[in-house]
């Protein structure tokens, strides 16, 4: 069940007064899990997914950034416990769902709860390794089982590698598969691709899409998915 959270929506200044808002509350799922000694060893939170249980989108990324600790808000999963609340790709993601229609049914999760130190930089991200993306899976379908989505959108290579992962499926060229909607029997959503919110201003342009067109697109392909799920298709 969520748990509650005391953190404040204090002004951070690097706030542009159209941020959404902060979680305050997150979906613990294992206490203390830990499944991976080392990610246990270099977290100081599991960032655990926030927002509605019932969402018709879910967002998945890869793992919690490292986080900027002395933030008023939006430090980062690895501190505040909750996914994609990073200064820079969780306002960037949170703000586009706003832009889209999707605020209010959206919820938010990593592929993988825990930081991946590296480690020669504590503060510096490593990928999770195929042996952690394995062990924190089965956090995910627990998840997708809980909500029932319609659509999962993956943001970047990784995290859709780890939900075709779940469908027994590999990834064939991840630009290519930008909001090109895959169906998935086993998890029963729509997975869409989309790109990192840390790199998409560079590879927007290089998909042909100005930034405009590219959130438009976002929002016609959820609209598209999530009307065919209420009007009793696609799922």
């Amino acid at each position: 069940m969520p748990a509650s959270d005391s953190e404040t929506d204090a002004d951070d200044g690097s706030a542009t007064g159209d941020d959404p808002a902060v979680p305050t509350e997150r979906n613990v799922l294992e206490t203390d899990c830990t499944r991976c000694p080392k990610l246990a060893e270099s977290r100081e939170c599991i960032s655990w997914g926030t927002g509605p249980l019932d969402a018709s989108v879910v967002v998945v990324g890869e793992a919690p950034g490292y986080g900027t600790p002395d933030a008023d808000r939006w430090q980062g999963g690895n501190w505040t416990g909750k996914a994609y609340t990073s200064r820079h790709s969780g306002r960037r993601i949170r703000r586009m769902l706003e832009r889209v229609g999707y605020g209010d049914d959206a919820y938010y999760t990593n592929a993988v709860k825990c930081f991946p130190a590296d480690p020669d930089d504590p503060t510096t991200n490593r990928e999770p390794t195929p042996e952690e993306r394995t062990n924190c899976r089965s956090h995910l379908l627990t998840e997708l089982e809980e909500i029932d989505p319609t659509v999962v959108l993956a943001t970047g290579k990784h995290a859709t590698e780890t939900v075709l992962a779940a469908e027994s499926r590999d990834l064939e060229g991840f630009l290519d598969s930008v909001l090109e909607p895959v169906w998935c029997d086993r998890l029963g959503v729509w997975l869409v691709p989309i790109l990192h919110p840390s790199y998409q201003d560079v590879w927007i342009g290089r998909l042909g899409y100005e930034p405009e067109e590219y959130l438009a697109a976002i929002a016609e392909t959820l609209d598209d998915l999530c009307r065919g799920r209420d009007s009793g298709s696609g799922k």
